[in-house]
């Protein structure tokens, strides 16, 4: 009868609700279609953006925007990253450039559990003009010069995202110092072998790793001679070997300031220069520096800035993603070129919800209120799961409102138009969240979901977009645009290169599949950089075409649609051939089952040997001690993770979810192990970008693989 009643009221209370929506459309929509132009939006949509110069279904394909040749410069002459940087100075001086929040204080907050988690207050953001940073920058690179950094010798960075690696790395591109850098997560093994192939003798990091990471790698470092650390914090010596000299940030600097050293002469790099070796944190095997030379981050950066319109000084970006991640570094490098201010933020204090945030003190985004945004997928799978937690907590009346106003606007964007007035009223707070005023995000790293994707244009009311790079194309390959109302698709190939489709036969992709051609992407243009460092392999993975273009086999494999927009549908290297004979893609089950709400983070595992798929999963804790509580399953949270009926019911949830998306079979998880700790970089299970270390999860959860598979 209760549940009558509630069903009754909500019929009531909706029906004057929906009829006021009715009559909204009807009187708003004419004047609204033409005062915003949504038609010509809508035709933009559906253009094609993309055609093959062959005329073949296998590509190459170029973006009908600069058909006939892929060079263009936005700053004719601006051919290396030092000369950009010099016009965005001269141009822009005295506006903010580059901002850090100020530390008020930090407290100890102790959780339930015993655990004891470090909170901060923060204060406003400090900013630094593009004529102070140049000042900067010229003073640390006179330093280093002092210090004995030679010209086209590299120098190494190993530091967080902060503007004082941005700065580093404007002090190179100035002085051709090759900038060698690494993820700040990478562990110290990877660490040793990337400063020895390198061979630097100048090393730039924070105090804090240079205390817990590098203090027992520095000993196998032979030729490292300098380490300069960036923080105002004072570093002891003690324990570190006499041959090595540790020096602040400012003390460089004011090296660099002495008279003999501020003048002394600047070996300016060429557009065939090295720039930067990246050392990619790699889901497999030993990492690989990528070799970057100027003219490849000018062409990528070309690429990428043509599909964000209007970029310029009205523009604040939020920065903290790893800038060892080819998409954060290039993205900063653009703002700095085009004027926008840079603030500097982490995943734990990006929102007034983050970890490290004080309950009731504002994270950045509030403070900052950014205009652009850059994620992956999990920190937006993330944010997607947060608000619709804050939903479940609605009265019902006000998830109902919710709910109506999503699925309304869900209707009008699949339509190609908006719906204003749930924007002023649902989504504002949503919004705020993130400061308010995003006008743009883009999503690169890994495969975005359809639903996530969708979730974010709806509830931030901006257009969310994917991006597809690799470090190897310095992140450039294609971009939607933003006026493509498609989810699920990463868009057409920026202006700076093609793609072409080369058939994967083994893997069943083809040029002649139907509906569309699919096969291994190939990314081919100026973009596409030198190789990996001191590397033998490289005519694997790199070639030159008759016309001698480099192309990058990037190892995953793509569908191409119609309007030149592409889809990744797979990875070479995520395919399993079960005992049975059946292929199972395991990128696919794992983006396919994220959808499922009790799931944080999943692994999907499958042995060639045997006839059925496994899975580790990392179950979202809320849900989870949830649906404990009512199971009558009580205990600490490790305790909870391995009850088996919790894993009973985390495979029900999977099973019906796969059911709704129609998995095959042989593709669904038959059993699972819930695992109570969250994988995040500092763990080694994932990179820096997130994406899934397969090799360290394998051996990480042996033991469990050999149970779920009836071993040991």
């Amino acid at each position: 009868m209760g549940l009558q009643a509630d069903s009754t009221l909500q019929t009531v209370l909706l029906f004057p609700v929906h009829f006021l929506i009715w009559l909204y459309s009807v009187v708003s929509f004419l004047p609204w279609y033409y005062i915003t132009s949504a038609g010509e939006k809508k035709a933009l949509s559906k253009r094609v953006k993309a055609r093959s110069t062959s005329g073949c279904a296998e590509g190459p394909y170029r973006s009908v925007d600069q058909f006939e040749s892929l060079a263009r410069e936005d700053f004719p002459g601006k051919d290396t990253l030092d000369k950009l940087m010099y016009h965005a100075v001269q141009r822009f001086g005295t506006e903010h450039c580059l901002g850090t929040r100020d530390l008020l204080s930090e407290e100890n907050e102790i959780q339930p559990s015993g655990k004891v988690f470090k909170k901060l207050i923060l204060g406003d953001y400090k900013w630094l003009s593009y004529n102070e940073v140049d000042s900067i920058v010229s003073e640390f690179g006179s330093g280093l010069a002092a210090l004995g950094q030679q010209p086209k010798s590299s120098i190494a960075i190993f530091c967080e995202t902060r503007a004082e690696w941005m700065i580093t790395a404007q002090a190179c591109f100035r002085r051709n110092f090759p900038l060698v850098t690494f993820y700040s997560t990478l562990g110290e093994e990877a660490i040793a072998f990337g400063l020895n192939e390198t061979e630097v003798t100048h090393l730039v990091t924070s105090s804090e790793l240079l205390q817990t990471k590098l203090k027992n790698v520095l000993p196998l470092i032979p030729k490292l001679k300098h380490v300069i650390y960036v923080d105002q914090k004072k570093v002891s010596t003690q324990g570190f070997s006499d041959g090595l000299s540790i020096h602040s940030m400012q003390a460089v600097r004011e090296l660099g300031a002495l008279p003999e050293n501020i003048g002394s002469e600047i070996v300016k790099p060429q557009p065939s220069d090295l720039a930067v070796v990246m050392y990619t944190s790699g889901s497999t095997g030993r990492p690989k520096g990528v070799m970057i030379v100027h003219s490849n981050l000018i062409a990528g950066m070309t690429g990428q800035c043509e599909r964000i319109p209007g970029l310029g000084p009205k523009d604040t970006y939020i920065a903290y993603l790893p800038l060892a991640h080819v998409l954060e570094m290039t993205a900063e490098i653009s703002c700095v070129t085009y004027g926008c201010r840079i603030g500097y933020s982490s995943p734990q204090t990006l929102s007034n919800q983050s970890t490290k945030i004080k309950r009731g003190s504002k994270g950045d985004s509030s403070v900052l209120k950014p205009t652009l945004m850059a994620a992956v997928p999990e920190i937006m799978d993330r944010i997607n799961k947060n608000v619709m937690s804050k939903v479940q907590e609605m009265s019902l009346i006000q998830k109902t409102l919710f709910t109506l106003g999503y699925r309304y606007k869900l209707e009008q964007i699949k339509r190609g138009y908006d719906a204003p007035l749930c924007n002023a009223l649902l989504f504002r707070k949503v919004k705020k969240l993130l400061g308010g005023r995003v006008r743009m995000m883009l999503s690169g790293g890994a495969p975005l979901s359809s639903a996530t994707q969708r979730f974010m244009n709806i509830c931030f009311c901006c257009p969310v977009g994917q991006g597809y790079g690799l470090t190897e194309t310095c992140g450039a390959g294609t971009i939607t645009e933003v006026a493509d109302i498609s989810t699920g698709r990463v868009g057409a190939p920026v202006i700076c290169c093609e793609v072409r489709l080369r058939d994967w036969a083994e893997g069943g992709y083809t040029k002649d599949d139907k509906p569309n051609p699919r096969g291994e992407i190939l990314i081919g243009g100026p973009n596409v950089t030198m190789g990996y460092y001191r590397n033998e392999n490289n005519d694997q993975d790199f070639f030159a075409d008759e016309k001698g273009q480099r192309w990058f086999c990037t190892g995953d494999v793509g569908e191409v649609y119609p309007d030149g927009c592409l889809q990744i549908v797979d990875r070479k290297k995520d395919l399993v051939k079960l005992q049975a004979g059946e292929y199972v893609s395991l990128g696919k089950v794992e983006s396919a089952l994220k959808n499922c709400s009790i799931i944080e983070n999943i692994c999907a595992y499958a042995n060639s040997e045997q006839n059925y798929v496994i899975s580790f999963v990392v179950p979202d804790q809320k849900r989870m001690t949830e649906l404990a509580r009512k199971k009558g399953i009580v205990g600490e949270w490790e305790e909870i993770c391995t009850h088996p009926d919790m894993e009973r019911e985390v495979l029900r949830e999977i099973k019906e979810v796969a059911a709704n998306i129609k998995l095959q079979r042989f593709e669904i998880p038959v059993k699972v192990h819930l695992s109570p700790e969250p994988w995040t970089p500092e763990t080694g299970l994932v990179t820096d970008a997130f994406k899934l270390k397969r090799k360290e999860l394998k051996n990480h959860y042996l033991h469990h693989i050999e149970r779920m598979y009836g071993g040991k």
